[in-house]
Parts: C-alpha cells; sequence; structure tokens
C-alpha cells in the first residue's frame, strides 16, 4: 500500500532537514506576515503549506499520467498505468494473458514496462478475489481523513522538527538573515535601524529613571523610523539592547524591561562564591530515611528534596532559618519552601517588591532563578540587626509581584552566641563565646556572628586556593 513519507515517524525523525526551497518559503512567509513568528508557527506553516501541499501536488501529477492500477480492473495492450504502491512508478501494459492459479479463479496477468533499462514485471488484472490494492482510489490518495493533519504531525514530532527549524535558523548557512527577539522569528530586514547614538540615549533614560525601562518607555526619546510599526520598532529596539553588554533583561511580571548592569547590585552581577552550588557527587540511593527525612527539613535550595517539596502557592506564608552565607550577602534562598511565592523562570533575572513587614518600607528584590536566591535584603537585615540563624517569615500580598518579609520579633536582649574570627598567620577559622544583641526568635543551633568580616574573606580566599591546588596536584599526580 501507499506510505506517504511525511505520514511516517522515520522522515521526520531521521530524515527531516531544511533545505534552501524551505529557507525561502519560510523568508517571503515572514515577509507575507509581516509580523514575528514563533517556532511553532514557522513549523506548522513549513508543515502545511510546503511538504504536505508539495506531496498532494507530486501525487496529483503522477495521477494524471495514466490510469491507477487496482488489480480488480482488467487492461488492454499498450494502456499506461500508474502505480501508487510503487511510488507512482509509470509503466505501459505489453502484453495480456490469461491466469492460472485456481485460488483466484478466471483472471488476467499483465506484462509492464516501467523503463528500458528494466525487466519487465508482471501484475494481474480483472482479479475476483479480494485485493488490499482494490481499496486503492484516487481521490482519497489526496484527500483521506485518515491522514495526520499538520497539527497532528507537529503534535507527535515537534521535537525533532524544531531541532531541525532552529539548527537552520541560529546556524545554518543563511542563519544571518533570521533574527530572534523574545522567542519570535523574523527577517533581519524587517527591523529599524537602531545606531550606537540611539543605545546611547537609552542608557541615559535608564541611568536618571534609576529603575529599568521596557523598550516601549524608552521609544517616547528614543526616536527610531516612523516608517516602521509600533510593535516593530519596540522589537527592534529590544534585539538591538540585547546585542549591547551595557543593558540587561529583566523579567517585570509577564512583560520584561531593561536596565544598567552596573547599576544593578553587586550579588546580580556575580554570584558570590559562598552563594555558588559547588555539587558532589554521591549515591543517593544509599541515604537511608532519617538522612532523607533531614535533607528535606534543612530545605537547602540546592538539595534534590528541595524540588519535589515546593509549598503550594495556597499556603500563604511560610518561614525559614537565615543561615550565614544568606545573611552575609542579605540574600533569601528559593528552596522549596519559598519558590512558588516568587516569578517562575528557569533562568535570568525577575523583580519584585519587598516590603518590610515591621515598618512597611519597600526595597527592590532581584531573583536570580538559575542561582536560586533572592537579592535586596541586605540593608532591611542591617537594620533589624537580624542574626544568623533568625527564623524569617514571607508572606503573600494582593498584589502581583509583591511579597511582605518578616520574622519573629521578640524583647530585645543579649544572648551567648559563636563568634567566628579568622587567625591569618596559621590560616585558621576560630569561634568564641560571646553576647550579642538579638532581638527576634532564632535557632539556638545555628546563630552564629563574626567579629571581621574582610578577615574571613581573606581566609576564605586562602583556603579555596589551596584546595584548588591540591585538587590539581592529585590530578596531575595520578598515573596515566
Amino acid at each position: 500500500m501507499l506510505q506517504r513519507p511525511t505520514q511516517t515517524a522515520a522522515f521526520w525523525r531521521d530524515q527531516f532537514e531544511l533545505t534552501n526551497d524551505d529557507i525561502d518559503f519560510l523568508n517571503h512567509l515572514l515577509l507575507d506576515t509581516q509580523k514575528p513568528l514563533k517556532v511553532s508557527d514557522l513549523a506548522l506553516a513549513l508543515i502545511r503549506g510546503k511538504y504536505l501541499r508539495r506531496e498532494n501536488s507530486r501525487i496529483e501529477q503522477d495521477l494524471s499520467k495514466g490510469v491507477i492500477y487496482v488489480p480488480k480492473q482488467r487492461y488492454q495492450k499498450g494502456q499506461t498505468l500508474v502505480f501508487p504502491a510503487l511510488e507512482f512508478a509509470v509503466g505501459q501494459v505489453l502484453d495480456v494473458r490469461k491466469g492460472q492459479n485456481p485460488e483466484h479463479g478466471e483472471f488476467e496477468v499483465i506484462k509492464v514496462s516501467f523503463s528500458p533499462r528494466e525487466k519487465p514485471r508482471e501484475f494481474a488484472s480483472g482479479l475476483s478475489t479480494p485485493h488490499r490494492l482494490n481499496q486503492v482510489n484516487g481521490e482519497r490518495l489526496v484527500h483521506d481523513d485518515a491522514l495526520l493533519s499538520a497539527e497532528e504531525i507537529y503534535a507527535l514530532y515537534h521535537d525533532d522538527i524544531d531541532e531541525s527549524l532552529l539548527y537552520a535558523l541560529q546556524e545554518g548557512p543563511r542563519h544571518e538573515a533570521f533574527v530572534e527577539v523574545d522567542s519570535n522569528w523574523l527577517l533581519r530586514d524587517m527591523l529599524a535601524e537602531v545606531h550606537v547614538g540611539h543605545l546611547n540615549i537609552a542608557e541615559a533614560l535608564i541611568e536618571m529613571q534609576g529603575k529599568p525601562q521596557s523598550a516601549a518607555q524608552l521609544l517616547t526619546e528614543v526616536d527610531l523610523d516612523a516608517n516602521v510599526s509600533l510593535s516593530m520598532r519596540v522589537m527592534s529596539l529590544d534585539y538591538a539592547l540585547s546585542q549591547d553588554d551595557r543593558f540587561d533583561r529583566i523579567n517585570q511580571g509577564r512583560e520584561h524591561v531593561w536596565f544598567l548592569r552596573r547599576l544593578e547590585p553587586v550579588e546580580v552581577q556575580s554570584v558570590p562564591r559562598l552563594l555558588r552550588n559547588r555539587p558532589t557527587p554521591y549515591g543517593r540511593t544509599l541515604l537511608s530515611v532519617e538522612m532523607l527525612q533531614l535533607e528535606w527539613e534543612l530545605d537547602d535550595e540546592w538539595g534534590e528534596s528541595s524540588l519535589s517539596s515546593e509549598v503550594p502557592t495556597v499556603v500563604p506564608s511560610t518561614s525559614f532559618v537565615l543561615i550565614y552565607p544568606h545573611r552575609r550577602f542579605g540574600t533569601i534562598p528559593l528552596s522549596g519552601r519559598t519558590r512558588s511565592f516568587f516569578p517562575q523562570a528557569s533562568s535570568g533575572t525577575s523583580i519584585v517588591s519587598l516590603v518590610d513587614g515591621r515598618w512597611g518600607t519597600r526595597y527592590t528584590g532581584w531573583v536570580l532563578h538559575e542561582a536560586r536566591y533572592v537579592t535586596g535584603l541586605a540593608k532591611w537585615m542591617e537594620d533589624h540587626l537580624l542574626p544568623v540563624g533568625a527564623y524569617i517569615t514571607l508572606e503573600r500580598t494582593q498584589t502581583a509581584n509583591e511579597v511582605i518579609v518578616d520574622f519573629r520579633t521578640r524583647r530585645p536582649r543579649r544572648e551567648w552566641a559563636r563568634i567566628a574570627s579568622a587567625d591569618l598567620e596559621s590560616n585558621s577559622l576560630l569561634f568564641e563565646m560571646n553576647k550579642i544583641n538579638v532581638a527576634c526568635e532564632y535557632d539556638e543551633q545555628m546563630i552564629v556572628a563574626e567579629q571581621n568580616a574582610e578577615s574571613l574573606n581573606e581566609l576564605r580566599a586562602r583556603l579555596s586556593m589551596e584546595i584548588a591546588l591540591s585538587s590539581n596536584w592529585l590530578t596531575n599526580s595520578r598515573p596515566n
């Protein structure tokens, strides 16, 4: 039976690659629509408008060359036949003779020549017994409700189709003709011109405002070609800003805005060493139930149990213990307990408003999704003299992208705590017990303070260097 290539998994998974003709099709499509399109839109248009239509056109053209061969019909010498089951091969009947097979009764055998270079082949005709090829119908070959539609093909094989499509758009021989803006694709020639003068004005505007600005806001002063539509001017400026290292794209709700990297908090520009994840391979299956329970209770933002125990969005508040790395840099972790209180994304940076639950002061929070922390609370922690080990509370509000940060207050008094200090002569970390002022509830096992942050930083750098040198020595000393 006929098997269309576009109806098979093998074609889309193993054979589908964009040709120059396909790129021309996408080029014309974007020119005709005059708007950016997502990869899924490009793929569907290519499947429907190119592959399925071309396949139907080829079938119609092949069918017009002769009579469709079906075993139940009789044919005459010299007649031209089309064989859909043989990839629409066209042959001419050279001879007709009686067939001999008691199982099939009376029938004929036709000898068909497909090419002077090929040996003629024989086929049954006038066959009265059932045969699957008798079901072949010219109209159904082109219009068959059982065939997969473009949407159904894409739903089944979208991963493979997208991979081939994105390779052509990003790395193919003609990739420079296309640009991607906010997960949409368009032709580079469709963009309005944005030169360095425009970008300098955008930089000055953001610096003057002192807060992130959208491309639409910047266009009030950045004068792009008025002959280009507003939506395309916005997209043109977005693309130009994304290509300039001075600007950083920030998520703000469902939209995105632009800010200057040099004005961002240090913890946004670069992840502090103390907050970087340094994974150590281990056999998780070897952990006992008690150890897994302890891991879940600690709720470390990089712990595997944290990924599967996220607090639902219907829970109005949550609390966690402030540990030293986050107290040191004024950050809070994006863990299972806290993640659902903030915008969700797998990468990039989002902005939220953090409201002091005590005084109502507002702080800008920067959510670093990949680094798994929120920064912007250093002043809040200092103002309230929060120690390491303090219980921090997060509360949802009715306002989008707004979170109340609070702590469990109590009457201030001096409490015993471990005080960390650095002995740089011996490269040692020392602890002593002393009293510090505490005005909040805290975990007695976690409370700790530091005597000199700079000396501790230097000690940490020295020890990190020693560990790195030791690791290199061990690697180089192993036998080949």
